[in-house]
């Protein structure tokens, strides 16, 4: 189902065409003095307790190297030439604005399928004719190209990434993560137009806001084994992640209003995901939840490779709702 909020094509929250994302720098918490990251470590060490941080020690060696930004080929146009269809490689098709489209993508980089799923880029304000006669008749994005089928809508293609791809699983074994997980998903689309509706009106942010956000909160604090929706990163965080990134940065920017006051669960998620250094994960975290942190360090780097610039964001979007 494609909401109204961000429907993947030319609209007033998604712009028409971009290129390869910008580089999106790291939320960053004030400090009074900033620290090289090794110092940062080792003071990060020297308040924790002994247990901790030879746990934090443990777990920093044993995470994975995270990976450089990855080279992306440019949006396909309408006068581009198709790639060789149906001939054994797997692609996935993007539009690189597209929160839709990055659920997919983001799943392809947690699995560590760079190398196994192509990204190919679709300008959406300018697609090929080709992509609708011969790869997707929908003519949407996200769609994946594999086993010579194409399939498309980004929650099942999340779902499909994990059942017919090598690489850690998307969801928990737990029943009850597994039962919330879904009622959560259903849920998306209702909270992606509710949060919608206040940043088009010219009043102030409407009580169903209010309300998704308080929502949002609440499922974020359901599980305490982690930061997470299910406690620890899974498909759900990937469903969400890529419109509360929007919705940030356009209540603020636009509304001037703070979803994350007074949802300490929310800045907690935003803070996190936004950032995949080592060191500044472990001074974001409570003691508690550090070894948590640094185990999802290469999980949160498999968004932030798909994130774009917020301020190219707030900006295009600024410029589509006719906001000076």
């Amino acid at each position: 189902m494609t909401s109204l909020a961000f429907p993947c094509r030319a609209s007033p929250l998604t712009p028409a065409s971009i290129s390869p994302p910008v580089p999106s720098p790291c939320i960053k918490i004030r400090r009074s003095r900033r620290a090289a990251p090794h110092r940062r470590l080792i003071a990060a060490r020297s308040s924790s307790s002994p247990r901790t941080v030879a746990m934090a020690a443990a777990a920093a060696a044993a995470a994975p190297v995270i990976s450089p930004k990855e080279n992306l080929p440019p949006s396909l146009t309408s006068t581009s030439e198709p790639p060789p269809l149906f001939d054994g490689t797997t692609r996935l098709y993007v539009a690189y604005h597209c929160p839709y489209a990055q659920r997919a993508w983001i799943a392809r980089n947690y699995k560590g399928l760079q190398d196994k799923i192509k990204i190919i880029g679709i300008d959406l304000a300018d697609r090929p004719a080709w992509y609708k006669e011969k790869v997707y008749p929908q003519n949407k994005v996200p769609s994946l190209e594999h086993n010579n089928e194409v399939k498309g809508e980004s929650l099942d293609l999340v779902k499909y990434i994990d059942s017919n791809f090598d690489g850690p699983a998307l969801l928990p074994d737990d029943s009850a993560k597994k039962q919330f997980a879904e009622e959560l998903l259903v849920y998306t689309d209702e909270s992606n137009k509710a949060l919608y509706s206040s940043i088009t009106s010219k009043g102030d942010v409407a009580e169903e806001t209010v309300a998704a956000l308080d929502k949002i909160e609440a499922a974020l604090g359901k599980f305490s084994d982690g930061p997470f929706f299910l406690g620890q990163f899974s498909l759900v965080d990937i469903a969400y992640v890529p419109f509360i990134e929007r919705f940030q940065i356009f209540f603020s920017g636009i509304k001037n209003y703070d979803i994350t006051k007074d949802r300490p669960n929310i800045q907690k998620f935003i803070e996190i995901v936004s950032c995949k250094s080592i060191s500044f994960a472990i001074l974001c975290c409570r003691e508690g939840n550090l070894i948590d942190m640094l185990q999802e360090v290469n999980k949160i780097d498999a968004y932030t490779q798909t994130k774009l610039d917020p301020q190219f964001l707030l900006e295009h979007t600024k410029k589509r709702l006719g906001i000076e």
